[in-house]
C-alpha cells in the first residue's frame, strides 16, 4: 500500500490528489459528461492531480434500453486496486453504475469519507422503462447517496425535491457553460423555414421529445442529438429533420441556427443544453420544471409554461443580447471551487462507520 500524500488542504491553496469514479465518459455526448470533464479540465488548469476511473478501462456490456452507454463489467477488484495504490487525498463518487457502486463499497470498507453528485434523475428513468414504482427506485437511490459526506445537487428545486425524499447532505452545486464555444454566431447553417424551433441533447425516452414534436407551430423543428430513441422518432415524424452534430464547434453552429431552443424534459436536473442555447442568444421555451425553473427561472432569458407551444412562440420576441448576457453568469471556474469545497478530505477524517449513516441534510436554499 501507498504512502498517503501530506498535501491536501485546497483552501490554502495547495495542490491535492482527487480520484473520480464515473460510468459516464468520453465519448458519451451527455451533460454528465460534460461537467465531470469540464471539471476535470479547470482542476488540472490550477495545479490539482485528477485521476478518472471510467468505463473505458473495463471490458464493457451495453446498459439495457441504452446501448450507446458501456457498463464496466465486474470492476470491483480493479477499482479497489486503483484505489489502494493511488492514496488519494479525496474521492468523488460522479455516477451511480457499476464503478461509482465499486469505488463506494471500497470507501466503506476502508472507513474513507466521499462525496458523490446527483446528476440524473435515474429513479425517473428507469421507472420510464421498467413501470417499476418510484418510491422503490428512490430507496434504492437514497441509500447509495447515504453514506455521502456531501451529495452535490445541480440546483435548488432538486436539492428540495431530494430533501423531501429524505436525502442528507445534500450540497448545492451549480454548472456552468463554455461561453467562449457557445457564443452567438450566423444563423445561416440549416436551410429551413424559419422560425425554427430546436431540441438539442440525448434522443431517450425521458426527453419527452414527443412533447415538442406534436406542437402546432409555424416554421420549423428540428432535432439534434444522438440516443436509443432516435430511430423509432425519425419513423414517427418523418417531416422533422434529424442531425447529429460532429464536435462542440458544429454544435454551436446547430444551436445558432435556432430562433427558439424547446426543452420539453419533465425530469431533467439541470439541463446544461438550455445554458449552451442561452450562450448563443438563443431564448428557451421549458416546462415550468426542475431544471428549467432553476436554469430559466421567473425572469430568465426564456419562457416557462405548462403550454410548451404558447412558450416557444412568446420567446420569439426575447432579444438575443438577453440570452447572452444570462449564460454570462455561469462560470465554471464557480462550479471548479464549489467542488473542491464540497470534497471530503481523507486525511482529516476520523472515518465512517461501515454502515454508512450521515447526518441530516442543511436547510433547503
Amino acid at each position: 500500500m501507498g504512502t498517503r500524500k501530506s498535501f491536501y488542504i485546497n483552501c490554502e491553496g495547495k495542490n491535492v490528489l482527487i480520484a473520480i469514479a464515473t460510468d459516464a465518459w468520453y465519448p458519451q455526448p451527455n451533460g454528465v459528461v460534460r461537467v465531470i470533464g469540464t471539471v476535470r479540465d479547470r482542476l488540472i488548469e490550477r495545479g490539482h492531480d485528477v485521476r478518472v476511473m471510467s468505463p473505458d478501462q473495463f471490458v464493457t456490456f451495453p446498459c439495457p434500453t441504452y446501448a450507446e452507454i458501456p457498463l464496466a463489467v465486474l470492476p470491483r477488484r480493479k477499482v479497489a486496486r486503483w484505489l489502494d495504490e493511488l492514496q488519494p487525498d479525496y474521492v468523488h463518487i460522479a455516477t451511480e453504475g457499476p464503478i461509482g457502486n465499486a469505488a463506494r463499497a471500497y470507501c466503506l470498507k476502508k472507513g474513507w469519507p466521499f462525496s458523490t453528485a446527483f446528476h440524473t434523475k435515474f429513479p425517473e428513468y428507469l421507472q420510464a422503462r421498467t413501470k417499476l414504482p418510484l418510491d422503490w427506485l428512490y430507496k434504492g437511490a437514497r441509500k447509495f447517496h447515504e453514506p455521502s459526506g456531501a451529495v452535490m445537487v445541480p440546483a435548488p428545486a432538486v436539492y428540495r425535491e431530494l430533501e423531501g425524499r429524505g436525502f442528507g447532505n445534500l450540497k448545492l452545486w451549480s454548472h456552468g457553460v463554455d461561453t467562449d464555444v457557445f457564443q452567438p454566431g450566423p444563423k445561416d447553417f440549416l436551410d429551413l423555414p424559419r422560425p425554427i424551433f430546436m431540441f438539442i441533447g440525448r434522443v431517450t425516452v425521458d426527453k419527452n421529445l414527443p412533447g415538442f414534436l406534436d406542437l402546432d407551430l409555424p416554421g420549423s423543428k428540428a432535432v439534434v442529438g444522438s440516443g436509443p430513441a432516435r430511430e423509432q422518432l425519425m419513423k414517427r415524424y418523418p417531416e422533422t429533420p434529424f442531425f447529429i452534430a460532429d464536435g462542440d464547434v458544429e454544435l454551436a453552429r446547430y444551436y445558432n441556427a435556432a430562433d427558439v431552443f424547446v426543452f420539453p424534459s419533465l425530469t431533467d436536473t439541470f439541463g446544461l443544453v438550455m445554458l449552451e442555447a442561452l450562450a448563443c442568444g438563443v431564448p428557451v421555451a421549458a416546462f415550468p420544471v426542475t431544471g428549467p425553473l432553476d436554469v430559466i427561472g421567473s425572469e430568465g432569458p426564456g419562457v416557462l409554461d405548462e403550454d410548451l407551444a404558447r412558450a416557444a412562440v412568446r420567446a420569439l420576441d426575447i432579444a438575443p443580447d438577453r440570452c447572452r448576457k444570462w449564460a454570462l453568469g455561469f462560470s465554471w471556474d464557480r462550479v471548479a471551487d464549489e467542488f473542491l469545497d464540497f470534497l471530503q478530505p481523507i486525511n482529516q477524517a476520523p472515518g465512517l462507520p461501515v454502515d454508512g449513516t450521515a447526518p441530516r441534510a442543511q436547510a433547503a436554499p
